[in-house]
């Protein structure tokens, strides 16, 4: 499986990605080797999270996120 996240950040913003293992990779932005946006915004917590059977849709998924605003983005888990 696969997955497409969002992380929100100590200030507020929100971090876009994707995954085959959502508790491993969140452990790597939370040390500080996931992501340079990450190492610089330090993650709080996973806010919203989608499965997906194969690693192509997940990242058609994450670019479709990617190009939300960030009011669009909070829609998805509000």
């Amino acid at each position: 499986m696969y997955y497409t996240y969002l992380i929100l950040t100590d200030n507020d913003s929100l971090y876009c990605g994707y995954t085959d293992d959502l508790v491993k990779r969140f452990q790597k932005h939370l040390s500080g080797k996931g992501a340079k946006y990450t190492r610089a915004h330090k993650p709080v917590k996973i806010v919203y999270s989608k499965e997906f059977s194969t690693k192509s849709e997940a990242m058609k998924e994450e670019a479709r996120i990617k190009k939300l605003t960030h009011q669009e983005k909070l829609k998805l888990f509000s």
